[in-house]
């Protein structure tokens, strides 16, 4: 027994001398387990780490196992793990060439026989196999092994029977594998293998896959004769092949119907029939008359994917052949009746094939029959394609050019008969006799958003040339028409076919200027020689000459005005409208010339605004006769008094002053702003921000109270005159198709699209206001009834004696025919009067709503004005006139219930004032006379802040003041600035207050201060009050003295706790600090002692938690102050705050805050005392020492141990056996164990085991069989 305990370690010692190199492979498995995670990323970097470890051992056993592994890994029950281990397989052959791919072809049979396997894991051998050929696939050597290649072939046309499983897999394998093979190889070695399967090519789309990738690779081996010999048909789209080809593309119409993409072997089908020369009857046959024939569904959606992967292929005829057949009129039911959200949406996907085709195609006679193909899908007129179709930016110059005079030719003689229109099924149960007419509006209407979303694409390369032609087009049909052609306007050579309608004009007209707005933004062409330079300072909307895109339209405009004879204005001009047109040109003109001598950002901001101002004269001249008069007197005074400054210059200062007052044209010149401001224009309201901008230093007090006024809230409901809401029912459609079709033409474009495109939603539509007209009816009968309607109908029923009562028990039955007829008549009236009424009061109500809308969008247009006077002229006194309307548009806005219009509104006045006014860093700092003015504003915010109930809207006015105290204190003089060495500088430059009356100031503060300390509920708070510590120290100062009285008489404790913070924050400041320098410190730091004593004195039993807040704040600011006292050693004593904070133990208890607990030992620490240690008790401890034994597991109770009732058993043995079981007895059961190992081990011996009795052995065996089955337990734990 011992020779073997001895031979133990010596045949472990073996092991011992491998341990390197088996910590070495454990880095050569773990590669491995890598393979069959499920991270690609952790995958990938497996397997080049296991080429790269293999490559530097360079060991033919790990190799072997390598490949066994790898091998093994091919059928795993995890699927990602599958990939990895054949993708590591493909790599390890690719690496080591010397190893023979049928070797491991033999190893993948072997290891994954299908007939082997269990039927429980022949799926995963069937993956196995699949894998295995792709690794060798993958290892790039197969056409270097032929054997090894037919080998592969077979055994993936046997796993192709099992597609439950593996689906198409294995045929696409197959074809992967044609395709990279030599033709030499297939013609030896696949051939004849393939030989069944090529002829049952029109059985499945992947047999007939793999026969079109044989004719694609090998088409000297397949040749007709052979095909002949395989199909019956020298060719393989032909008149008898169509039926089967279909029932194929059927198949495979189905098989992606999930994956929603255009399956590979129809697109080589396409590609086969192009190169047979028989295209026309495979898309007519097999497409047209066969896939389309089927219900809409998958072999539709297969046929519209193949047209659009089809057109990089095709040729111009076939392109022209295709775009107006069948395929796309079904396309474009599609499209059109997969509006809804719920619906399969093709057109994005379409929408990506033509994309891909014109970035792809040079060709621009192809390009542009795409594009007409496309727009002349129509639905009843309207083109299926969106008018912002974003595939025109990837057009070539010429076809931009050939379809945009498309589009006009179509604009001007919409030839119904030549556009591919159709008409969906509800649609054609609906037609109308206007159809034709409509159908030309819409048609015309898509063309003019089509024309203004090309210009407004910067991606579309186009030049000048094209966008002022088109420009100019809209503008002709717009507002003129054709008398006579003209050689010098180009758009009246060409005459309207069907006349324009004022629908067609209403679009133009706001097209037009949706288009001026695109133009306002263009840059400068990349053609242009001066793009370079100029591009850098972002010049837009000019030309590459200079002049604005707008100027070219008015000269364009004035030609076409100044020819009556061969055009026809729609709105002619009145003579007093034509002389203010050419006042305008006039006035244009001029601006120009001095801009000559020395441009100004004032002059183009005028030339805009004429120019503006006088295209919308075409719009609406009526209301902007007016303006454009006021705009010249404006300029013309303007201009006059320019010009005696400059006379004036050398006259004396008094003088100089005099002329130097703001003159009157700037008002009037506001005035005129906001009245443009009225119109529903983005282009008009962008000019009008920049020739405000431009007139902002000529801005006087009663243009800016002109635009305050338009801004009070008190004024709401008096009429305003710049924006006026009419009765009548034409203004406000025209305001909103102003709103819509020029603010946001091309969105307004998508939802007439998706408006009128389906009649569907047409229907849908009706039936939504069949919905709102019972609706109206229910609210009807929910309302109370009026009294008066109560009474007539009573008195109608009285007349008529239908009026049952309890006392003649009359009914509607005793009442005869003509009775019944005239109660009827009678009712009739009533209701259809009561119900005009109730109309009237709804119509009353959307005309309020309507006016408040109009008025508050006005109002928010009118802000931007405010914005840029307070970015402009933020140091002009006129600045401080603008604080108290701010703050009554944002107390107004807080305090009502407002809508989203209404927030907007209030949020962007909060933050012109908050952010742009208050917190600027330019203001007015030069008060002048007005000192004692600031001062009364001052006290007037302060005082209404304090009688406020929303603490929001407090803050505004509490910024207002301090903004108010800024301006009157200005700016430090800068002689201070400059000698930093003089010791007392930098407290001169902190007691500077400028024009501050401080003793006045700080009474108004000090009010306040004390209003948020004895009121329960102030809209006041303390971080109001630190904003005025930290930004005015000489206020904080004077204010020092109230904030320490309130520590002990705050009128709560939450008060008092808030005068701690203040206190404590004021101490902190190092300006305070200076301030208060010497003996004002010390009697500073006196008083607060003293208050914070009594202060602690009178906390008493703090439960509360606003109590232990209050504490917390009083322990901070005695630390401070504790702290600074010993620092400087100030003559203040501390022995009161001491006695009363030794005793705050026993008042407070601190168990959950912590923070009361440490700020209170920290204030301690400074008089010495430190925390006490908390010691751990003897009980605890024993508690511990009991409760760990009940912690062990695995010990029997004392009742259940063996050695109790072996005991009288052991105790007649000898001397040796006795004291050896003594002290197991006495000791505790972490001895006991060895004891029993040694009594369990003593039997060995054959000298003690002789001395036991016969008796004693029958009994020691019996009770020893158990003891030898745990003897056995913990050597298994030793080795």
């Amino acid at each position: 027994m011992s020779e073997e305990m001895v031979e133990v370690p010596v045949k472990a010692a073996e092991p011992l001398r491998a341990a390197g190199s088996l910590q070495q492979n454990r880095l050569f498995l773990d590669f491995f387990w890598d393979l069959a995670k499920p991270e690609q990323e952790v995958r990938l970097k497996a397997v080049e780490n296991l080429i790269q470890y293999l490559k530097t051992q360079n060991k033919e056993d790990e190799l072997e196992y390598t490949f066994k592994r790898l091998v093994d890994g091919l059928g795993h029950t995890r699927e990602t793990a599958r990939p990895g281990f054949s993708l590591a397989l493909g790599q390890v052959l690719s690496a080591f060439e010397d190893v023979s791919l049928q070797s491991v072809l033999d190893r993948i049979k072997e290891k994954h026989s299908l007939q082997a396997v269990k039927k429980k894991l022949a799926r995963n051998a069937m993956f196995g196999n699949l894998f295995g050929v792709l690794a060798l696939h993958q290892s790039g050597r197969l056409s270097k092994e032929p054997q090894v290649v037919l080998g592969c072939v077979k055994l993936l046309q046997n796993l192709s029977q099992h597609k439950q499983h593996l689906k198409d897999l294995p045929n696409k394998t197959m074809t992967d594998i044609l395709s990279e093979i030599p033709e030499e190889v297939f013609e030896e070695v696949l051939l004849n293998a393939l030989q069944t399967d090529l002829a049952s090519a029109f059985r499945t789309p992947e047999q007939l896959q793999l026969l079109l990738v044989a004719l694609q690779r090998f088409p000297q081996t397949l040749k007709p004769k052979k095909l002949k010999n395989l199909l019956g048909s020298s060719t393989i789209i032909n008149a008898d092949n169509i039926p089967r080809l279909t029932e194929v593309l059927k198949m495979a119409a189905q098989s992606v119907k999930k994956e929603r993409v255009l399956p590979a072997v129809v697109l080589d089908l396409l590609k086969l029939s192009l190169k047979e020369d028989s295209f026309q009857l495979f898309w007519n046959k097999a497409i047209v008359d066969g896939m389309l024939k089927e219900q809409q569904g998958p072999t539709h959606f297969l046929s519209f994917r193949l047209l659009g992967a089809a057109l990089p292929l095709l040729s111009l005829s076939q392109l022209k052949e295709v775009l107006s057949g069948e395929v796309m009129m079904l396309y474009g039911e599609h499209v059109v009746t997969a509006q809804k959200p719920d619906r399969f949406k093709l057109a994005p996907e379409m929408d990506d094939y033509v994309s891909s085709f014109l970035q792809g195609c040079r060709d621009s006679d192809r390009q542009l029959a795409v594009m007409l193909g496309f727009s002349s899908l129509t639905n009843q007129g309207y083109p299926v394609v969106p008018s912002v179709w974003r595939v025109v930016q990837h057009l070539q110059p010429a076809a931009l050019l050939g379809y945009v005079d498309w589009l006009k030719n179509a604009f001007l003689q919409p030839q119904m008969d030549r556009l591919l229109d159709f008409s969906t099924r509800k649609q054609k149960s609906n037609q109308e006799g206007k159809e034709q007419e409509n159908s030309v509006f819409r048609l015309r209407k898509w063309i003019v958003a089509r024309l203004s979303s090309i210009i407004d694409n910067h991606q579309v390369k186009k030049q000048e040339e094209l966008i002022m032609d088109v420009a100019r087009f809209v503008f002709f049909h717009a507002f003129f028409s054709t008398r006579k052609a003209s050689a010098d306007i180009a758009e009246t050579k060409e005459k309207l076919s069907v006349p324009l309608d004022e629908r067609t004009r209403g679009v133009l007209v706001n097209s037009f200027f949706g288009l001026l707005m695109s133009m306002h933004h263009l840059p400068l062409s990349d053609d242009s020689a001066e793009a370079a330079a100029v591009n850098q300072k972002r010049v837009l909307g000019v030309t590459a000459d200079g002049n604005m895109w707008i100027y070219h339209l008015v000269q364009y405009a004035d030609v076409l005005l100044n020819q009556p004879k061969h055009v026809q204005s729609s709105r002619p001009f009145s003579p007093e409208q034509r002389q203010a047109w050419d006042s305008m040109l006039e006035s244009v003109a001029n601006l120009k010339k001095k801009a000559k001598k020395g441009p100004s950002a004032e002059s183009s901001a005028f030339q805009q605004l004429f120019l503006l101002v006088g295209m919308h004269l075409f719009k609406a001249p009526e209301e902007l006769l007016d303006i454009m008069k006021d705009l010249q007197s404006c300029m013309d005074k303007a201009q006059e008094k320019k010009a005696k400054k400059k006379k004036k210059k050398k006259q004396a200062s008094e003088q100089q002053q005099q002329e130097e007052e703001e003159p009157e044209w700037v008002e009037v010149m506001v005035d005129i702003l906001l009245s443009l401001l009225s119109q529903q224009s983005r282009h008009i309201r962008q000019v009008c921000k920049t020739v405000f901008s431009s007139i902002c230093p000529h801005v006087t007090a009663a243009a800016l109270t002109a635009i305050l006024d338009v801004l009070d809230p008190d004024r709401d409901d008096e009429e305003d005159g710049a924006v006026v809401v009419t009765d009548d029912t034409n203004k406000p459609q025209k305001k909103k198709s102003k709103d819509g079709d020029e603010d946001e033409e091309m969105e307004d474009d998508e939802s007439d699209e998706s408006d009128e495109d389906s009649d569907e939603e047409a229907e849908d539509e009706a039936m939504e206001e069949e919905e709102k007209d019972d609706d109206e009816e229910e609210e009807m009968e929910s309302e109370e009834v009026d009294q008066n309607f109560r009474l007539e109908l009573m008195k109608v029923l009285q007349q008529q004696n239908a009026l049952a009562t309890e006392e003649d028990g009359s009914s509607d039955e005793d009442m005869d025919d003509d009775a019944m007829m005239e109660l009827d008549k009678s009712l009739s009236a009533l209701f259809s009067e009561q119900k005009k009424k109730t109309q009237a009061k709804k119509d009353e109500k959307a005309k309020l709503q309507k006016e408040r809308t109009l008025v508050r969008e006005f109002k928010i247009k009118v802000l931007d004005l405010v914005e840029v006077f307070v970015a402009r002229q933020a140091g002009s006194p006129l600045v401080l006139g603008l604080v108290e309307p701010l703050l009554t548009i944002i107390d107004r806005g807080m305090s009502s219930n407002s809508e989203q219009q209404e927030q907007d509104f209030l949020r962007r006045a909060a933050d012109i004032f908050r952010n742009q006014l208050c917190r600027s860093k330019v203001y007015c700092r030069t008060v002048g006379d007005r000192q004692g003015e600031l001062h009364d504003l001052l006290d007037k915010l302060v005082t209404k802040a304090q009688k406020l109930s929303d603490s929001s809207v407090c803050l505004y006015y509490f910024s207002a003041s301090l903004y108010v105290v800024k301006v009157l204190r200005g700016a430090p003089p800068a002689e201070t600035k400059d000698d930093p060495t003089a010791g007392r500088a930098p407290a001169t430059d902190i007691e500077f207050m400028g024009n501050v009356d401080v003793d006045r100031v700080s009474a108004v503060f000090r009010d306040a201060l004390s209003s948020f300390m004895s009121r329960r509920k102030s809209p006041l708070t303390a971080q109001m009050f630190t904003d005025l510590f930290s930004r005015f120290p000489v206020l904080c100062v004077k204010l020092l003295d109230t904030a320490v009285q309130n520590i002990t008489s705050g009128v709560r404790d939450h008060q008092q706790g808030q005068a701690c913070v203040l206190v404590l924050r004021a101490m902190q400041s190092r300006e305070v600090q200076q301030l208060l320098h010497g003996a004002p410190w010390t009697k500073l730091c006196g008083s607060v002692t003293d208050q914070l004593a009594a202060s602690l004195q009178n906390v008493g039993q703090a439960e509360s938690k606003v109590v232990k807040e209050k504490v917390v704040k009083v322990l901070e600011l005695c630390q401070f102050v504790v702290k600074q006292v010993r620092h400087q050693k100030l003559s203040v004593d501390l022995d009161p705050l001491q006695n009363v904070l030794q005793p705050l133990t026993s008042s407070i208890a601190f168990k959950k805050t912590g923070k009361l607990e440490d700020t209170y030992w920290a204030v301690m620490k400074h008089f010495g005392v430190t925390k006490p240690k908390v010691e751990k008790t003897k009980p605890d401890g024993d508690a511990d020492q009991q409760e760990a034994p009940k912690k062990k597991k695995g010990f029997l109770p004392e009742t259940k141990k063996r050695k109790k009732r072996n005991k009288p058993v052991l105790e007649p043995a000898g001397d040796k056996s006795a004291s050896t079981n003594k002290p197991g007895a006495d000791k505790g059961q972490a001895k006991k164990k060895p004891d029993k190992k040694a009594k369990q081990k003593r039997p060995a011996d054959g000298a003690t085991a002789s001395q036991e009795n016969p008796s004693k052995k029958s009994k020691t065996q019996s009770e020893n069989q158990p003891a030898k089955k745990k003897k056995k337990k913990p050597k298994q734990k030793k080795e």
